[in-house]
């Protein structure tokens, strides 16, 4: 049974195969697609790296050149599922800004429908992909006498209304969005926006982007008279007057301008082929002690909360990063039967690396749980050599799956065994891939217990494996204990995303950090409510609303890695050139959402429906929905231009339609956790397959051997040797390729689609 990502690649595959059919005459400036190398080297080779659109094909006989049509044998059978023809693209161009640690992206490029017949008409599929924690803002589709746009919807609203398609729109996988564009005829030229947010990296004191923007070469356009003209502009937008270091970067940008509010870069030229290589670009803010500001921004008149907005934004500096604290350290392993396989084999090899990476001072637990939990140790264990070799082998031999998901048992035992620590940080790493019925009594259970816990309560770091796992109860759990949250949503990024968050967490540099301005606020609201550490390995950003005057300066405290107080001072800015609630409207939506789902608030739910269209950011509460809006054609924008004082009736003519909702796509939210199937141990559910129909075997079996019949007999050899032989003998091989392929088709249909069949 395929997964969704497997079935996309092989529809690629297909699609491939089908547009050897194209023929583009002598005029054509590239070679043909090269075979490409078996999925089981590289298992992702056809998966977008950069913005694409895909031709979606059911009918083979409709795959011809539009502008050359040339003989093509007729294809018998059916792409069932549809085939996918990347198509050809004309022009691409891309805007980047960078705030703090919010990357926006603005891409706008033009496909052409060049591989459908210009008599015929399709679907097109066009899938995004996203850099680090990417969430799509906006799409716009401009397509003849048509165009399109997304808006959000509230989930309350669309309630009761026809189910929506999964094939309209969705994510292929957490990085990769598409979307169906309906019925466009070949030959025509698409042009598409899209824009979407992602998050910087940190590392070594540089803060560096990677924008997916990496073209495959049979997307360049064929022919040599279409002109192919790339265009990047990059914004850096420091926000606090901050100087900015350039570091490395992968095309060949210019520099534009150089502002204290901004530092602009330009790439524009005309290329042969496009971009092969991601876009990334890194820089760094010079300071060597920990580094905070406070930006402030007055509300828009549209914005649902007409409070001040404010966000404070720390950096660890690079001499600060290399001390940190002394930890204590229990790492909570879900080993359910759910974790069989890769889940529970990668948690193995990152947790071996994290304890690999503990100092000798450092103490460490395991606790395995299921149904029961299964300690390591009965008591906290220094980090020495041998101690961790016991510990890994001690793994290898008892993390074994069994039935049951007991987080609260596993729980209470790390706290109780942290609840004695001095002079070090003490931190939990939870990791599971399920959902439990009693989430809420976690919560309360956690909240009671750490506050009582002085003067250093231990730290609760998250992590969620699948779609299964409620992870907006990790969330929860994890900004009640001051920790951190991540997740893997796909198998092969458990290892690294866990060892990220591990990492992270470990590199405490400042910790129980608190602001005595801001409880003085009135109505203030912050986010989240309990501050979390700040990380050599990572910024960290508060925000918040608040009425009233907002002080000048923001004194923050807390302790440094030797459990001295640090105190520093935050200059105030106003945050003139930023959109800062566009920055921090995807955090204050996630942590919302936290609430609400902690609280069953109701009203906070509408409310964070509300946040999310405003923002144009999806929601557990909202969906995306595609409107059209008809134009006029060619012909009749010609005359009206022509009529200089157009009538009353002739001017609402020439105006387009208001736009009508076409579909709303499916909700792509993460959920809320699946109770059933972690009681049933059903596997983390990275991907959910749909088994094949009967019917839909017997039209794939049809389909693969017609497509390996024209991959053969409809090369392009085969197209121009029969452009050179005369009328009589093209009669003839025509009737013998007929001939053949219908016996072939027939001994296909005997061998494969009924085997064991005499009859």
């Amino acid at each position: 049974m395929a997964s969704a990502e497997e079935a996309f690649m092989e529809a690629v595959e297909e699609g491939l195969k089908l547009s050897k059919r194209l023929y583009f005459g002598k005029d054509r400036s590239v070679a043909p697609p090269k075979p490409s190398p078996p999925m089981s080297k590289n298992p992702n080779f056809y998966l977008p790296t950069a913005p694409m659109v895909y031709a979606v094909v059911s009918d083979p006989g409709i795959v011809d050149n539009p502008d050359i049509p040339s003989y093509q044998p007729y294809v018998y059978g059916r792409c069932d599922p549809p085939a996918l023809i990347p198509l050809q693209m004309n022009n691409v161009s891309m805007e980047v800004d960078c705030y703090l640690d919010t990357v926006f992206v603005r891409f706008s490029g033009e496909w052409r429908v060049h591989c459908v017949m210009g008599s015929k008409s399709c679907d097109c599929r066009l899938a995004v992909p996203m850099g680090e924690q990417g969430s799509i803002l906006g799409v716009e589709i401009d397509v003849p006498r048509k165009s399109y746009h997304t808006q959000l919807v509230s989930i309350e609203d669309e309630r009761g209304k026809k189910e929506p398609g999964v094939d309209d729109g969705a994510f292929l996988r957490p990085d990769i969005f598409f979307l169906t564009i309906p019925q466009v005829d070949g030959g025509t030229n698409i042009s598409i926006k899209i824009s979407w947010s992602q998050k910087l990296l940190y590392h070594d004191g540089e803060l560096s982007l990677c924008v997916p923007y990496c073209f495959p070469e049979y997307v360049t356009p064929a022919s040599k008279k279409i002109p192919r003209r790339e265009k990047i502009q990059l914004n850096v937008h420091p926000g606090d007057r901050s100087e900015i270091l350039c570091k490395t970067i992968s095309h060949p940008l210019k520099e534009r301008k150089r502002q204290v509010e901004c530092l602009a870069f330009l790439y524009e030229s005309d290329v042969l082929t496009w971009s092969n290589t991601d876009f990334s670009f890194s820089y760094s803010v010079p300071t060597s002690c920990i580094f905070g500001s406070v930006l402030l921004q007055s509300p828009s008149i549209d914005d649902i909360d007409q409070r001040e907005m404010f966000c404070v934004h720390f950096l660890p500096g690079t001499q600060q990063g290399k001390k940190v604290f002394t930890r204590n350290i229990v790492y909570v392993v879900d080993i359910s039967s759910s974790m069989e396989g890769k889940p529970l084999a990668a948690t193995k090899k990152s947790l071996s690396a994290a304890l690999s990476e503990l100092s000798p001072e450092d103490m460490f637990n395991i606790i395995a749980f299921n149904g029961e939990t299964f300690p390591f140790s009965s008591s906290m264990k220094l980090a020495n050599q041998e101690t961790i070799d016991r510990a890994i082998q001690w793994m290898e031999d008892t993390l074994l799956v069994g039935d049951g998901t007991n987080i609260s048992l596993a729980l209470d035992k790390a706290m109780e065994m942290l609840s004695n620590t001095r002079n070090a940080l003490p931190m939990i790493f939870l990791i599971t891939d399920g959902a439990v019925e009693d989430e809420r009594r976690i919560c309360n259970v956690a909240k009671s217990r750490l506050s009582s816990m002085k003067p250093i309560c231990p730290r609760i770091h998250t992590f969620g494996i699948g779609i299964y796992c409620n992870h907006y109860f990790l969330r929860m759990l994890a900004m009640i204990g001051q920790g951190h949250y991540d997740a893997a949503y796909e198998a092969d990024s458990i290892e690294p995303r866990l060892q990220k968050l591990i990492t992270r967490a470990s590199s405490t540099v400042f910790a129980n950090i608190a602001f005595d301005t801001l409880d003085e606020l009135d109505n203030a609201e912050v986010h989240p409510i309990n501050v979390p550490d700040l990380s050599s390995e990572s910024p960290l950003t508060i925000s918040g609303r608040y009425s009233g005057k907002f002080p000048e300066v923001v004194k923050a405290r807390g302790i440094i890695a030797d459990m001295t107080c640090y105190e520093m001072d935050l200059k105030v800015h106003k945050a003139k050139a930023i959109p800062l609630d566009k920055i921090l409207a995807l955090q204050q939506i996630t942590i919302c959402t936290s609430k609400a789902w902690y609280l069953e608030d109701k009203q906070l739910e509408k409310k964070i429906a509300k946040m999310s269209i405003h923002n144009g950011i999806v929601s557990e509460y909202t969906s995306i929905a595609l409107l059209m809006t008809e134009t006029l054609n060619k012909e009749a924008e010609a005359v009206a231009k022509q009529k200089k004082t157009p009538s009353k009736t002739e001017a609402e003519k020439t105006d387009p339609k208001p736009p009508q909702r076409l579909k709303v796509l499916k909700n792509i939210g993460i959920g809320f956790g699946n109770v059933k199937a972690t009681a049933k141990n059903i596997s983390p559910g990275f991907n959910e397959p749909k088994p094949p129909e009967a019917a839909e075997v017997f039209a794939k079996a049809a389909s693969d051997c017609c497509t390996t019949a024209c991959g053969y007999c409809c090369c392009m050899c085969c197209v121009e040797a029969c452009s050179k032989v005369n009328n009589q003998a093209a009669v003839v091989f025509t009737q013998l390729l007929a001939s053949l392929a219908c016996l072939g088709c027939i001994t296909c249909c005997i061998e494969i689609c009924c085997p064991g069949n005499d009859n």
